[in-house]
């Protein structure tokens, strides 16, 4: 059985390193042909990995006395603290040492790492961060949602091919719907930039581009892939994670208000656990930096051990697809369109 090894930055995040080692445990056990390289001071992680027990041997501690912070500059702390947790992750897979690196650590030092120490994939312009959302009728991925915040037309054109080919390959969803987030439905709206985009996606036939998507639009899972510039993605998701949160809260304090009220939020209790089951970034596991040589997947800073696992479960999923190589073949499709989406002739 041929090992997939993902180097795992032990130091990101809030709850490291405990939650990180324990959550990498968990994943070891479920899939045995994984293999993780911790990256972090051995002293901090010799210990948390003592009851590794049956998967010892598929656990091994790389030396990484340095942690970049979430106040260091993201690209001088790449260049600067080589012996850092995240960076020595990164190399792993640059070095061919791993095939994925994992860190809840600093969004913008990963990035930079992902682009200065992992490279990008031939064609791509911009790696975009890519995460997955719950949808009421099905999830879908945001992309960009963070990485680029000044982006070109081309860009987004690319973005809609990465996020189908992820959609496709790691969630299972046959021809992805990619739309283009808008401020309405027709191919006149919006900025020049979105104009030139939607311009560009409508040409091409590498993916299902069914046009732009409202914000109101987008919650329902209309589109599997909803492609935006990094501003306006942040936006989104960040709007996203508060309103579920203020939602939850809400529908909490309102079953607690009264004596009927709490008789019937014990009647809803099953439904309750599905919704906020079906509400947890923790299912999804991590967002990936679709475009790098690699994988490199952005946990969710306060990750704890079950996102840890579900995230490695996804670094697994894309290293067994080849991603990398996938967008790779489809992009040199897309770069072989003329300005009228056919094929230029060799």
């Amino acid at each position: 059985m041929a090992q997939i090894t993902v180097a795992v930055d032990a130091m990101g995040g809030d709850n490291a390193p405990g939650a990180v080692v324990e959550g990498s445990l968990m994943a070891l056990r479920e899939m045995p042909d994984l293999r993780i390289l911790l990256c972090g001071p051995t002293e901090a992680l010799k210990p948390l990995t003592a009851g590794a027990g049956d998967v010892k041997e598929r656990i091994e501690i790389r030396e990484a006395p340095e942690v970049i912070g979430m106040h260091d500059a993201p690209v001088l702390a790449i260049r600067r603290k080589t012996g850092s947790s995240m960076v020595v992750a990164l190399m792993a897979v640059k070095d061919g040492q791993a095939q994925a690196a994992l860190s809840a650590g600093s969004t913008g030092a990963l990035l930079a790492g992902g682009m200065l120490r992992v490279g990008r994939i031939k064609g791509i312009d911009r790696p975009a961060l890519a995460p997955v959302l719950p949808g009421r009728k099905n999830p879908f991925l945001l992309i960009d949602a963070g990485a680029n915040v000044d982006c070109q037309s081309e860009y987004l054109r690319q973005f809609g091919l990465m996020g189908s080919i992820y959609m496709e390959k790691v969630m299972g969803v046959s021809r992805p719907r990619v739309g283009l987030l808008n401020i309405g439905a027709e191919s006149e709206k919006g900025s020049r930039l979105y104009k030139e985009a939607h311009q560009l996606m409508a040409s091409q036939s590498v993916y299902n581009f069914t046009g732009n998507i409202e914000a109101r639009d987008v919650p329902n899972g209309d589109a599997d892939v909803v492609v935006a510039d990094g501003f306006d993605g942040n936006i989104v998701l960040k709007y996203t994670e508060g309103l579920a949160s203020s939602l939850v809260g809400m529908l909490k304090d309102e079953m607690m208000s009264s004596t009927r009220s709490k008789l019937g939020a014990l009647l809803l209790k099953p439904a309750l656990r599905t919704f906020k089951k079906r509400m947890d970034y923790e299912e999804y596991g991590g967002s990936p930096f679709l475009g790098v040589s690699g994988v490199v997947i952005k946990a969710h800073g306060s990750s704890g051990p079950v996102a840890f696992k579900n995230a490695l479960r996804q670094a697994h999923k894309m290293v067994s697809v080849d991603i990398s190589g996938q967008i790779a073949r489809e992009m040199a499709k897309l770069a072989g369109l003329n300005d009228k989406g056919e094929s230029d002739p060799q």
